[in-house]
Formats: C-alpha cells, structure tokens, sequence
C-alpha cells in the first residue's frame, strides 16, 4: 500500500498539527510504502519572506523525524526537490474546472484575508493533487479541514482516468477519529492556526512547559461545570475533551468518567500537563536535529531521490496518455 501526505513549511506547527497530521505519520508509516512531503511549493501562494521559508522548511523536516518518521521506512523529501510535482500540477490543471477550485472553501477564506490573492493560491489544489497522485497513493493522512481537497484529487483522479485510460489510483482520505479538527483554546469555534485567531489560544509544538500550563490555564470554557463532550452548547470543554484524548490515548467517554464532577479549573490543569508531557520527548529530539542542518539537508536528499525514482513512472505515463511527443 502507498501512503502520501503533504504539510506546508510555513509556521511553527501547533498542537492541531500535530493531532490531524504528524500523530498519523508515524502510524501510518507501518501500513505501507509512506511518502511525507514538506509542500513549499505551496507555501509561496501567500505573501513570504524568502529566508523565512528556509528556515520553516528545515525547522518542519525537523519535526517530522522528531515525531519518529523514521528516514529508512519513510520518504520524508521537500516538495521543489522533485520536478515531477510541478509539472504534474500544470497537466493535471487541463483536467480540473475553474468552478471546482472556486467552490473551495480555503480559497474562499485566505482570499477573504488579504488584499493580494495570487493565481497560485487559486489553482493550488490541482498541485496538490498532484502530489498525491504521483505516487500511486491509496490513502492520504491528512486533518478533517483537508477532506474537500481530498475529494477533488479524487474527481481529478477519475476524469483523468476516463479521457486519457487507467493512470491513477483514486485514492481515499484518512481522518482520526479523535482531535481531526483542534480548536483555538481561546476561540473555540476557530481551527488552531498561527495564521489566524488569539495567539493565546494557539499551542505552539515548541512551546515551553510554563507557556503551555498558561495558555490551557486561560482556555476558554463553558457554562455550568460539567466535563461534557457537546460540541454545540460547549465547545470549549468539548475541544479540552478531545485534546486530552489525544494526548492521553484514553477516549472521550473514559475522559468524561474521569472528570465527572471533578469541574473545570483540574481538568484544564490536567489537559495542560499531558500535552507537557506527550511533546516533551518530541521537543529534545526536535533541537537535537535542529542543531545539526547538514544531517537534515542530508536525509532531505536522500528523501528526494527516492521521491524523483517513485514518481518518474507516474508522470512518463501522464505525458505519454495525453498525446505528447518525447
């Protein structure tokens, strides 16, 4: 089975980073063939400082072998190293209406955000259904917020498919089932983005200890006292609730057992220490391999020439069904 996912090399990766994404990674990469790409290319479609984006490529190559993606079972590679996904978004551009990209809600929503929307940030979609389909991909680990980009690559993959014959494998997303979509602690009808939002209520992967029991400390609940997965009349319990599943391993029933009668102020304390502890060991490995860049750069290597090996296959077909002379 192949497995390929993409995060972008923007940020200091959160705690919702990690719950929808880097937490499947290394679950993941047991199933199968696994491909873990750092999108840069996709990091340019917003307004970027240049020596910024190497820093946030080199700092999230880091974060992934700290959440033990491990080099000899996992192509962990950066996105502009393989030619192959470039090209592929521009063939796979002819295969994808404009009405489709339109309708994507993170389109919509960046665009709402900054007065200077690029082309890039419109047609990235097709990119990234490139990237996904180059590798012959079965499943796509990825966060509940990327389920409609999922869906896309899928009818892309199937209208390529019926003009040109049996290119692609359509692949399915995989969601978790706890924590798919972690909320803003201090706005809890918002995803945890640095990008957006309270930074108060953003935890932040690299975040020291006293800085993470703060932030859950001032975490914004609900009416009454009951520890109470609702997420309509308590979405701020309910996103503590989710969070603690995560860091704990325990479900939300269990966590709500747990916590009965117990009130808010322990529960918040306790949801702080757990994640403490769950990025404790993530954290010391992440500044380990920070502070060696030539070990990075080097497993980034080898990571892209696997990567240009597997999808080269892929993309020989894609020109060779759509009628091009090589």
């Amino acid at each position: 089975m192949r497995i390929f996912s993409g995060i972008r090399a923007s940020g200091d990766k959160t705690l919702g980073n990690y719950s929808g994404g880097f937490r499947q990674y290394a679950t993941t990469q047991e199933q199968g063939e696994a491909f873990f790409c750092i999108v840069d290319l996709h990091s340019i479609t917003t307004t970027h400082e240049p020596e910024a984006l190497r820093e946030s490529t080199l700092s999230l190559a880091a974060m992934l072998f700290a959440t033990n993606l491990d080099p000899e079972r996992s192509t962990v590679f950066a996105q502009s190293h393989v030619r192959a996904h470039a090209e592929a978004a521009w063939l796979l551009g002819s295969v994808t209406s404009f009405g489709e990209l339109r309708r994507m809600t993170h389109f919509k929503d960046r665009s709402e955000q900054q007065e200077f929307v690029s082309a890039g940030l419109f047609a990235y979609p097709v990119l990234m259904a490139g990237d996904i389909l180059l590798y012959g991909t079965d499943i796509v680990p990825v966060g509940d917020d990327q389920r409609q980009h999922v869906e896309l690559t899928r009818d892309i993959a199937e209208r390529f498919n019926s003009r040109y014959g049996e290119t692609f494998v359509v692949p399915r997303g995989v969601y978790p089932e706890e924590g798919a979509r972690i909320k803003n602690l201090q706005e809890p009808e918002r995803l945890m983005s640095t990008s957006a939002g309270n930074p108060q209520g953003v935890v932040r992967m690299i975040d020291e200890p006293d800085v993470i029991r703060k932030k859950f400390k001032t975490a914004v609940t609900d009416s009454g006292r009951e520890v109470r997965h609702d997420p309509e009349p308590k979405p701020g319990i309910s996103n503590l609730l989710e969070i603690m599943s995560v860091a704990s391993g325990k479900s939300v029933p269990v966590l709500e057992a747990r916590y009965d009668g117990a009130g808010y102020g322990e529960f918040k304390t306790d949801v702080g220490e757990a994640v403490i502890e769950l990025f404790a060991p993530i954290q010391e490995r992440y500044r380990e391999l920070r502070a060696d860049e030539g070990e990075l750069r080097r497993l980034l290597g080898l990571g892209a020439e696997k990567a240009r090996q597997a999808s080269a296959p892929t993309l020989t077909a894609m020109y060779d069904r759509m009628g091009f002379v090589r």
